[in-house]
């Protein structure tokens, strides 16, 4: 840049600085374009304010309006609920939600949907497939009052109860209460208490029904609608359905009775009963009214087609009622395992839905057998040793009676040639005349025909109670012994790919063992059928027993069939040892030197026998002449 071009620029700025001193307002100017501007936002403001009062007057209209048509709706409906529910339609409507109180063997859900106990786990269990054992669930279990209001029938199980609170212990004790309650207001409700006593398998539940005298209609009764489809714990699914049926105890008597096991069955009872049992194989739930439960009626159905139940059980029980406004139950509930010590300690009859047999198959089992094994069991063997020894000792006890058994055989062995000689002699002679000589053998020889059969036949109850009490003890299940992984239910060495009738898909090894020594056990005594026509059909009969046993224990507990093959087993050993010790020779003698002797007197056997075979000649004779 040059010196001309620089003072070019600088007169250009001076004139620019100069037009914009000359163009500015004035004072006068500024103050009145202020004026405008404040006017012009006045004008504006007020503008915007009318319009935003005009916006929240609307909104306040819309929500009045809201609410207004929402009262009007709640209103409706509130009529709507009564007219369908009663005075209970407040608890008609809710959101389904499960409450826990639990000790260290219960964990009891409740649901407050009908206020009712949903489901029960029992800590200490499992079921065959190690799943945690559940006593029913929610959808296969229901619990509910059955009360009339206003002309409409209530069920408490399509309502919603209110929890007062959460599970608590009792003051003083170790005791938890849950407490709901099913309103018809703060101070008219239906309420339940469920309170765990300490660890126990019974806790207790009270109904209260307070201020509901104007309310419940009912007359003099109020119904108890209790359901429960068993779920399937165990593996053989036939075998639990066949032993789970419903129990209950009659008030006056004292006496338990049941539902057939083994099919379905309705029955209506008259009679007062303390308590009823839903009995699965291994687990049971009971309910127990202190005051009693009348006109009960209990139905069984089996779900064969069913692979997640076994059966299902219905009890509508009914309770005395007076209107009052406090009206109280109170319950008990078992709900744990079948095992008898454990139900015995309860004093209520608990044990008996424990299938241990009738009569005197019971009184074995219950005051032999259980004693004996629940020692053997403090020992803390294992189940197989245990069934081992136990069946030891049976057969010590059983010692004597094996031996006179066995003598017996041996007498009727020495007197098989003088028996042959007796039946060749009366071949063509009337049948009783040769019954006849045979009794005055065997009353000459000293020998006592059923001196063989006797011994055998006192060991039958034995032999039967331990029928019973193999499968319906609960200390074998889930114990395993060799092969055998649960002794409760069967063994199998194989599974078929097919299922064979009566017998099953599978083979049990235990009840094979248990068959093939039966049968020679079989052939072992079968010199004793020989010689009498009766006697041959027996031994028939006695080799085919162990062939059907084998389709029938093929099923069953495994436990059972080693407790057989084992007393099979110690029974030749006994046998073998007995069979050193006697001298059929010197048996042979002592019968001859008894028949030198005068001969005894009759028995009353022989002399009905004579008795029979004179009746029997006399009848033979008279028909002859009439032809």
């Amino acid at each position: 840049m040059d010196k001309n071009t620089v003072i070019g620029l600088l007169l250009i700025g001076g004139l620019l600085i100069g037009l914009s001193i000359y163009n500015s307002p004035s004072k006068e100017q500024l103050a009145l374009q202020k004026r405008y501007r404040d006017s012009i936002e006045l004008v504006s403001n007020a503008s915007q304010k009318a319009n935003a009062q005009q916006v929240i007057a609307n909104e306040v209209i819309k929500q009045q309006a809201a609410y207004s048509d929402s009262t009007q709706t709640d209103s409706i409906r509130n009529i709507e609920l009564q007219k369908k529910y009663g005075d209970f339609y407040a608890a008609a409507t809710g959101e389904e939600e499960t409450y826990t109180i639990e000790n260290e063997l219960l964990k009891i859900n409740i649901s407050n949907k009908g206020g009712r106990i949903t489901s029960v786990i029992l800590k200490n269990y499992r079921t065959h497939d190690s799943l945690p054992l559940t006593i029913a669930d929610k959808d296969s279990s229901a619990f509910a009052l059955l009360l009339n209001n206003a002309n409409k029938n209530i069920n408490t199980q399509n309502y919603f109860f209110t929890p007062q609170q959460p599970a608590f212990s009792v003051s003083g004790s170790s005791s938890k209460s849950f407490s709901l309650r099913m309103n018809v207001s703060p101070e008219r409700y239906l309420e339940y208490i469920y309170t765990l006593k300490g660890n126990s398998y019974l806790f207790d539940f009270k109904i209260n029904m307070i201020g509901l005298a104007d309310v419940v209609s009912n007359k003099e009764s109020i119904r108890i609608d209790w359901r429960e489809r068993a779920l399937s714990t165990e593996k053989y699914k036939d075998g639990e359905t066949n032993a789970s049926t419903i129990y209950y105890q009659l008030q006056e008597e004292k006496e338990t009775d049941y539902l057939t096991e083994t099919g379905d069955q309705e029955e209506q009872l008259d009679q007062k009963i303390n308590w009823v049992g839903f009995k699965k194989q291994y687990f049971t739930s009971v309910l127990v009214a202190k005051q009693g439960f009348n006109n009960s009626k209990l139905e069984t159905k089996s779900l064969i087609g069913s692979k997640k139940y076994t059966k299902e059980f219905k009890a509508s029980l009914e309770l005395p009622y007076t209107a009052s406004n406090l009206v109280s139950y109170d319950f008990s509930y078992y709900v744990g395992p079948n095992h008898f010590q454990t139900l015995k300690a309860f004093d209520m009859g608990f044990e008996k839905q424990i299938p241990l047999g009738w009569g005197i198959l019971g009184w074995i089992n219950r005051f032999a057998v259980i004693p004996v094994f629940n020692f053997l069991d403090s020992l803390n063997w294992g189940y197989g040793l245990i069934i081992l020894a136990l069946t030891l000792l049976i057969k010590i006890v059983l010692l004597p009676l094996t031996y006179k058994a066995y003598m017996s055989t041996a007498k009727m062995k020495v007197l098989k040639p003088e028996m042959d000689e007796i039946n060749a002699k009366f071949e063509k002679e009337d049948p009783m005349k040769k019954q006849a000589a045979v009794m005055e053998l065997y009353r000459k020889a000293g020998v006592n025909p059923l001196g063989g059969c006797l011994p055998v036949l006192l060991q039958m109850p034995i032999l039967f109670a331990m029928f019973r009490f193999f499968p319906a003890s609960i200390e074998l299940r889930q114990k395993s012994f060799l092969w055998a992984t649960d002794l409760s239910t069967y063994d199998s060495i194989y599974d078929l790919p097919f299922n064979i009738p009566f017998y099953g898909d599978h083979v049990s090894l235990f009840t094979l063992l248990m068959t093939i020594s039966t049968l020679l056990y079989t052939r072992m005594n079968s010199s004793q059928f020989t010689g009498n026509a009766q006697m041959e059909s027996m031994k028939w009969i006695m080799y085919l027993m162990p062939v059907i046993f084998l389709g029938v224990f093929n099923n069953y507990s495994a436990g059972l069939s080693y407790y057989y093959f084992l007393a099979n087993m110690m029974t030749f050993t006994q046998q073998a040892i007995i069979k050193r010790l006697v001298n059929e020779d010197e048996i042979h003698r002592k019968i001859q030197e008894h028949k030198k002797k005068p001969a005894a007197k009759k028995s009353g056997f022989q002399a009905r026998l004579e008795e029979m075979a004179k009746q029997a000649q006399e009848r033979q004779k008279q028909a002859n002449k009439k032809k």
